[in-house]
């Protein structure tokens, strides 16, 4: 008989190798977290040894782990309000409240929209389903062109959140910035366009807002065109955000919007709409289909309502694909594009002056639970592609 371990130096070994493995797997997980920017450098770097699949596993493995502990851990606790909310006697008190704070220079409310409440009744924070108006510390006098409110969609995970923000696109605009590592350059005209990577200069006054933008090259080689430039080509099977040059904006399969493509001023793809002329893509409901990442994350999704004349932007944490869209169809959703998952990249800012007085602007995040920088999009050069709003120039005559 062969004995393996000799006396007690190998149990007593083991033990130390296991607890050293448990304090290196905590202290990456802590680094990841709290750190900005070790999750995604790990991530890269992982991928260049052991390739993008691996690492994909890797996360979706994590996310559900982290998971599987929060559902074992946090059952017992109450969806949470990131923010307060003023107390309200009636729906048409606060309608009427909300059309005196935002009313537009042409006479017409901007951003009227009707409170949807909680996803679930017996299962939500204060406040969810609330549309609080934002104004903008810069320009108070003007028309408030954004909103927002929190949902807790998911029965399952109280933790589980959905940010959204409405805005008006009477009043706002829509633009689209190359990183400068993401997306890859694809194309022969994309080895020679400058890439900015940063809010144009000229949109500082009117800026309103930014969030992320959409997926690695790596991870599916989405399209994008911006400038007039094609840096990635489209690829079929994939929903699009589009800007046309009459200044509307569409989201649908590309399949659909492809036969307009010469009219548009940019576009950029996603993976699969998640919801389309308000019917839910029935790959939502297929088990342990994680949309093209991990399957409990957070994820950024953008969409528009039927009329096309409010975007909405939800920034969702520890969310399922499924929850999240079907939360941003209690919201008012038509077509539902995601943008890019895990916790590091989604996010929503609006702008501020950085002191009193001071014409330097710091991103302001919606919430805490971000991973931010004050220069992001601003002067920090941005590694990936991202999404602004600017306040609308109002046409001569008009």
């Amino acid at each position: 008989m062969v004995c393996l371990f000799s006396g007690g130096r190998w149990p007593k070994r083991l033990l130390g190798v296991a607890l050293a493995l448990a304090v290196l797997l905590v202290g990456l997980w802590v680094a990841i977290h709290r750190v900005p920017g070790f999750g995604p450098w790990l991530a890269d770097n992982a991928r260049v040894v052991a390739g993008p699949k691996a690492v994909a596993w890797v996360e979706d493995e994590a996310y559900g782990i982290e998971d599987w502990v929060n559902r074992h851990t946090r059952s017992g606790e109450k969806p949470e309000a990131y923010w307060d909310v003023p107390a309200r006697s009636s729906s048409s008190a606060a309608a009427k409240a909300q059309k005196a704070d935002r009313q537009a220079r042409d006479g017409s409310p901007t951003v009227l929209l009707r409170d949807v409440g909680p996803v679930h009744e017996s299962f939500s924070a204060p406040g969810d389903g609330v549309w609080l108006g934002m104004p903008d510390p810069r320009q108070p006098n003007e028309p408030v062109v954004m909103a927002k409110t929190l949902l807790h969609p998911d029965r399952n995970r109280s933790w589980a959140v959905v940010a959204v923000v409405a805005v008006d696109l009477r009043e706002a605009e829509l633009h689209v910035v190359a990183g400068l590592q993401e997306p890859e350059g694809r194309t022969k005209e994309a080895a020679s366009y400058g890439r900015k990577a940063r809010i144009e200069p000229a949109h500082l006054p009117r800026l309103l807002g930014a969030f992320n933008g959409g997926y690695k090259s790596t991870h599916g080689t989405y399209g994008m065109k911006v400038d007039g430039v094609t840096l990635v080509p489209p690829r079929s099977l994939c929903c699009a955000i589009a800007d046309y040059a009459d200044g509307h904006l569409a989201i649908g399969s590309w399949e659909k919007l492809a036969p307009d493509e010469p009219k548009m001023s940019w576009w950029r793809q996603a993976p699969l709409c998640m919801f389309e002329d308000g019917k839910p893509n029935p790959v939502l409901e297929m088990k342990g289909f994680a949309w093209g990442a991990s399957s409990v994350s957070g994820t950024t999704v953008i969409r528009l309502d039927e009329r096309g004349q409010i975007l909405f932007v939800g920034i969702g944490d520890h969310t399922t694909a499924s929850a999240i869209a079907h939360a941003m169809h209690h919201a008012g959703a038509s077509n539902v594009a995601q943008l890019d998952v895990n916790f590091s990249f989604p996010k929503f800012v609006t702008f501020a002056p950085r002191d009193p007085g001071s014409g330097e602007l710091v991103a302001v995040p919606l919430t805490e639970h971000f991973e931010y920088s004050e220069d992001d999009y601003v002067r920090k050069p941005a590694a990936r592609d991202f999404f602004y709003l600017t306040r609308r120039v109002e046409q001569p005559g008009s």
